[in-house]
């Protein structure tokens, strides 16, 4: 019997991202934009799969193949003559949505592999009563050979993504190590470059030790970004072929359709960063992008969360477009507006806090596409530390996104008690938006670095600036090219993640900051109750993502859900209860309370203090200190008050599956653009990814296989 965590049930939550009212409301021209935009994404979001596993690209590759040529249903009927029952051909259509919807073989959310619930006889023998292996038959065997094995192999390494021996990786090749990943990074500072779009490989060569740097660009050979200053390692600029020419290709056409001169400057950036592959021109775009306030089609682009890199500097490739929900957004806007006096209420002393608040645009938005492994609730970006401390960035909220997600079955809701069960399914919702909203805008959007550039200049005073902490003057901080990625590596991601959680929990126990989402009184007092008690039951849930084996975390948001639940349950007085009982079932389960009461007095204490040590850490580039602190609460072990290890075991017996999105896709129709949906099934995701791709299919597929190839090749 295969452990569940590694495949996906036939009975997966899988709904439409529904954006039609707000397409239609767009003009001819912001159509066409929002098309070229959606286009360059999805074509973009193509090396995603190259990111993610050596047998990715072929699997996906391999599916596009069998559903060009039949669809769901008209495979049905093939299926049943090739020996499949009906629960086995929904096995392989659920896992075939879920590749798609993850852009690759390993879960966008936890980091997890997941394989075919279904016998590799009975998907081969699918495969072989194919239409695309009747009319192909030794391309599609020699497609299967390449990526069978790999596809149901749950190898200890195979099962999770990791470096070295305790996962798989394609940003780095298999045999480099921690180390290796710690001397790139030292040598790209030296240089000053990112590695946000790089990848790493080792070789050997004449007993001699060869690292080769990959960089993503359009251009394959001659004068790019960073030829010059590479010379003491190879380098080489990795072709996206088809893909990735048509998606720059893409870019370049936006600019015809662009609403303003920052949207055209901001293409034109991004049309020489992926070109040349120049982190520098990206970030030239992404100020262009933060000056273009208010727009109606939103979108961002390019390498940006490192969250599945497991050194955490390389950036994951994303596009998103969406259109502007402006109802919601004003109470955004109304929240941006009060920063300012919310600012100050944080628990760290004020010169830990940037000089001055730079009022980003934050608005609430309808996803037309998202490309990429995972749909995100809201965002704040640029990523670029350096951008962000001193000219800004944008938040955005995610509300169809949002609308879907978070919605919830009482009779799935675990490890409540009965009477909080209607109360969390009424206000789970609003919760979260107020959660939102402040994660991104005051969580992600706060706190200052303490920086020594290049030339010897202090950000801030160092003979004036106490560290709360030890009560001395600060005594380390960010020297030249460092950055809180390239510092922090590891635990950079999460910890940033627990600190903006963090910051939300604090906030909304504010009355102004409630008002101004529309809850006053009683209403007001059940978003803050049932805002905290989501977060401790996230914590729980979170320890679905911890691989007792290797003693890793493996998605970020989740890790810093559950070191907050280890903070409130450590302050004590009754605040949180948590207790392993039996179920109705008469399996394991659990129990968790609240004391609501005691929110703003312990429960706030508690966050306080804790909040403060997170930022102090990570003002002061305190890595060694700021460690030892996360990894502290981040101990999943079998000792102590309650034995994680085993509720660990409660939580994957009584986990939900993660919901997928079915995405609409756009196309021309003279001089107008459509918006062509799916049913919210396995089936329509399906269909959404075969139609999408359907002009250049066979060129595309190609470029891929090809691609995948010459990692192989590189492979030691």
């Amino acid at each position: 019997m295969v452990d569940s965590q590694y495949y996906l049930p036939n009975d997966i939550g899988i709904s439409a991202l529904d954006c039609s009212e707000a397409f239609r409301l767009l003009s001819p021209q912001e159509k066409m934009y929002a098309h070229y935009l959606s286009r360059a994404s999805w074509y973009g979001g193509l090396a995603v799969l190259l990111q993610t596993s050596p047998e990715s690209a072929n699997i996906f590759v391999l599916l596009q193949r069998i559903f060009r040529k039949q669809t769901p249903a008209q495979l049905e009927q093939v299926a049943t003559a090739a020996g499949l029952s009906s629960e086995e051909y929904q096995a392989f259509l659920v896992y075939a949505a879920g590749l798609y919807a993850n852009m690759g073989n390993y879960k966008s959310f936890g980091d997890t592999k997941f394989i075919p619930n279904l016998p590799k006889d009975k998907l081969k023998a699918l495969v072989w009563a194919s239409q695309a292996f009747q009319e192909q038959p030794a391309e599609m065997e020699a497609l299967w050979d390449s990526c069978s094995c790999l596809l149901y192999s749950l190898e200890n390494r195979q099962k999770q993504l990791g470096l070295g021996d305790k996962g798989i990786t394609t940003y780095f090749s298999g045999n480099c190590c921690l180390e290796d990943a710690e001397l790139a990074q030292k040598f790209l500072d030296s240089k000053k470059l990112s590695a946000y779009n790089t990848r790493l490989f080792k070789k050997e060569d004449g007993g001699k030790t060869c690292y080769e740097v990959r960089l993503a660009s359009a251009v394959q050979k001659g004068q790019t970004a960073v030829k010059k200053i590479m010379s003491e390692w190879q380098r080489k600029n990795v072709c996206q072929s088809s893909s990735y020419k048509i998606f720059v290709l893409f870019v370049n056409v936006l600019q015809a359709y662009a609403a303003n001169e920052n949207q055209r400057k901001m293409l034109e950036e991004y049309t020489r960063s992926f070109t040349l592959g120049s982190i520098e021109a990206h970030k030239e775009g992404s100020r262009y992008w933060i000056k273009d306030k208010g727009p109606i089609v939103e979108s961002y682009i390019g390498f940006i969360e490192s969250y599945r890199d497991p050194f955490g500097s390389r950036g994951e490739f994303e596009g998103f477009v969406a259109v502007v929900n402006k109802a919601m957004s004003e109470r955004f806007a109304k929240l941006v507006s009060s920063a300012e006096v919310l600012l100050p209420e944080l628990p760290w002393p004020q010169e830990f806090e940037k000089d001055t608040f730079l009022k980003p645009d934050f608005t609430s938005l309808d996803v037309l596409t998202f490309a990429g492994s995972g749909i995100p609730a809201g965002i704040n970006i640029p990523n670029y530390d350096d951008i962000r401390q001193t000219e800004g960035f944008k938040n955005v909220s995610l509300g169809n996104v949002l609308a879907v997600a978070y919605a919830t079955q009482k009779e799935k809701l675990t490890f409540l008690e009965e009477g909080d069960k209607d109360l969390f399914i009424k206000w789970k919702g609003p919760s979260f938006e107020v959660q939102v909203g402040l994660h991104e805008l005051l969580g992600h959007g706060s706190g200052k670095l303490f920086v020594q550039d290049d030339k010897g200049k202090f950000n801030f005073d160092q003979s004036k600036v106490i560290n709360p902490e030890t009560g001395e003057p600060v005594s380390s901080w960010y020297r030249g090219s460092e950055t809180w990625d390239s510092k922090f590596s590891t635990i950079a991601s999460s910890y940033e993640e627990c600190r903006a959680e963090c910051v939300g929990l604090y906030l909304c126990l504010n009355k102004q900051v409630l008002s101004i989402f529309g809850h006053e009184g009683q209403d007001a007092d059940d978003v803050v109750y049932i805002n905290w008690l989501s977060m401790v039951r996230a914590g729980l849930l979170g320890l679905e993502f911890y691989t007792p084996d290797s003693k890793s975390w493996r998605q970020a948001h989740m890790q810093a859900r559950f070191v907050i639940l280890r903070v409130l349950l450590e302050a004590g007085e009754g605040l949180v209860g948590l207790e392993e009982v039996t179920g109705e079932d008469g399996k394991p389960d659990a129990r968790i309370t609240l004391d609501r009461s005691k929110i703003p007095t312990v429960g706030k204490n508690a966050i306080h203090r804790f909040l403060c040590k997170l930022q102090v850490f990570k003002s002061t580039a305190d890595v060694e200190g700021g460690r030892a602190v996360y990894d502290n609460y981040s101990t999943v072990s079998d000792t102590g008050a309650h034995n994680f290890l085993r509720l660990r075991e409660t939580v994957l017996l009584r986990k939900e599956a993660r919901k997928m999105f079915v995405q609409a896709n756009t196309r021309i129709s003279g001089d107008s653009v459509e918006l062509v949906e799916y049913e919210g099934s396995a089936a329509g995701l399906i269909r959404s990814f075969t139609e999408r791709f359907q002009d250049d299919a066979e060129q595309l597929e190609s470029s891929l296989l090809e691609l995948s190839k010459q990692d192989g090749e590189s492979a030691p």
